[in-house]
């Protein structure tokens, strides 16, 4: 069922863009109402297994484990702030029938981002149009050069 506050699906590129600060990403969601705004789990897996791996790999040199642990802490607080689309039965049907169209380009955390905005009837934000733009019905924008 599609929600119809939604109309910005930030993806992972964005949400690191606007965890560093970026004025124009930061610029960009003080014009919209925040509650079209959301980002997906898909976004949400790739940053904390990032930040896992890191904590992973700092426990060989335990001088590492505190700001390690330190931007996971971080991250998980971002995305308890911000709302976080699911993977549901309406994008698995649009993830297969991008998969099946073979497209040259985007990988599967994008393919999959793109079937969550488009089962939401939402734009995907993004810094690299590219890796969405062979996605037919996909509405994107870049942020970061406004």
């Amino acid at each position: 069922m599609k929600n119809e506050q939604i109309n910005y699906v930030l993806d992972t590129d964005t949400i690191s863009e606007h965890q560093r600060g970026n004025s124009a990403v930061i610029f960009a969601m003080g014009q919209i109402n925040s509650r079209e705004v959301t980002t997906t789990i898909v976004t949400m897996y790739e940053q904390l297994k990032g930040r896992m791996a890191v904590v992973h790999k700092a426990t060989a040199k335990p001088e590492e484990l505190p700001i390690a642990y330190h931007w996971l802490n971080e991250t998980i607080s971002y995305f308890s702030r911000l709302p976080v689309l699911g993977f549901d039965d309406s994008a698995a049907q649009e993830y297969s029938r991008l998969v099946q169209m073979r497209l040259r380009g985007p990988s599967k955390p994008d393919l999959q981002i793109a079937a969550i905005a488009l089962s939401q009837g939402a734009r995907v934000v993004t810094r690299n149009i590219q890796d969405y733009e062979n996605i037919e019905g996909l509405d994107v924008i870049d942020w970061t050069s406004s």
